[in-house]
């Protein structure tokens, strides 16, 4: 998710700021209350169509918009055979319009950042949270070289793009330790999602969109290191990048997201977005590493849930079919690991899944709203 999804991963950002509220100065400068509970979006840049993504330049912070992530999913294997699955995520929010509040630096800086952290295996789960502001060093995102960073979790480019780049964190929590570092490098095209980048996310709403590009076709290789034993690894990811102004619609109520890798070397993309107004709003990609890519839509894809699990008195659906019948995909996806119901801020299921049926494959879904 979309690590990636949209404007849903707002939502995430606005627990940020509840986590964080006790950092904030007390009194009139103390805003974060009053941000958390209108839905206006005034002052907030906006996403347009037609507004086309341009890069180095994309790659990096744009603190006029009220969110943005930078997301990171990675099915990698051991030298013995053994999959472990790789969730890294960087979240920035920003508390106030950014013409509003251009000059402030140090503890007067609006933008906010959470970072997470997951490493999952057949046998466990390694996850962390984190939380910091901008404006005094803890969290940011730069350029020459490319870097992102909160605390000592940090991906650092060799120059304006993130890829080739290296990712490192690590954490020691509850008596359990992870720990990584991956080298990553791209081997196909950027894919811009939506209308060259423009990604609307109601069909009766074209307020709610995003600029939504990936990076789906990516090798890594390092070392990850769980409860003090270091492995070598090895694998492919996926990398979600989306920055946007307007939340969700009351009406929608959670969505369903799924990346995949097939053996024939495309690149899939389905997401849902449920809605108590009407069908759930359907669209995605399907790409090449030699840059072909084409966009899907509800008439084109469908996603079926056909078994689920229970978790704190939830049913997740943790086996779907998806189809996409023009391209003779016909897929059974099955979770590797049912119990991945995240215990951050915000609770949602995320893990890697395996394909089977018309083709092989392995990726990762995200489910929210159960």
């Amino acid at each position: 998710m979309e690590v990636g999804a949209l404007f849903q991963r707002l939502i995430f950002m606005l627990y940020l700021l509840l986590g964080i509220t006790g950092c904030e100065p007390t009194g009139p400068e103390n805003r974060t209350a009053d941000i958390l509970s209108q839905q206006s979006q005034t002052g907030f840049e906006q996403v347009l169509p037609g507004q086309p993504l341009v890069f180095p330049r994309d790659h990096l912070s744009h603190p006029g918009f009220r969110t943005e992530w930078w997301y990171l999913t990675a099915n990698l294997e051991t030298e013995q055979g053994q999959w472990i699955a790789v969730q890294w995520t960087l979240f920035r929010i920003a508390t106030q319009p950014f013409a509003d509040s251009y000059n402030a630096t140090g503890w007067q800086d609006t933008q906010r950042f959470m970072a997470h952290a997951v490493v999952t295996t057949s046998e466990k789960r390694w996850q962390a949270e984190r939380f910091a502001r901008g404006g005094i060093g803890q969290a940011g995102v730069e350029d020459k070289p490319y870097r992102l960073w909160l605390d000592n979790w940090r991906w650092q480019g060799l120059d304006s793009s993130p890829f080739p780049g290296t990712l490192t964190f690590a954490d020691v929590s509850a008596g359990a330790s992870m720990a990584a570092t991956l080298n990553i490098r791209s081997y196909g095209n950027l894919v811009r999602q939506g209308e060259a980048g423009y990604s609307q996310k109601d069909p009766t709403d074209p307020r709610l969109a995003s600029y939504y590009y990936s990076m789906p076709f990516l090798l890594l290789d390092g070392v990850v290191t769980l409860d003090g034993e270091t492995m070598a690894v090895k694998g492919e990811g996926w990398f979600d990048r989306e920055w946007s102004s307007q939340a969700m619609s009351e009406h929608q109520t959670g969505w369903d997201w799924f990346s995949l890798h097939l053996d024939d070397g495309r690149a899939l993309m389905l997401y849902q977005l449920r809605s108590t107004q009407h069908d759930p709003f359907v669209f995605g990609s399907l790409s090449w590493p030699d840059g072909r890519s084409i966009a899907l839509s509800a008439d084109q894809a469908s996603l079926t849930p056909i078994a689920t699990t229970t978790l704190s008195g939830r049913a997740f659906p943790i086996r779907w079919h998806l189809q996409v019948p023009a391209q003779q995909i016909d897929l059974d996806v099955q979770a590797q690991r049912e119990d991945q119901l995240l215990p951050f801020l915000f609770q949602y299921w995320e893990g890697p899944v395996t394909a089977s049926g018309s083709h092989q494959g392995q990726g990762f879904m995200e489910l929210t709203g159960y």
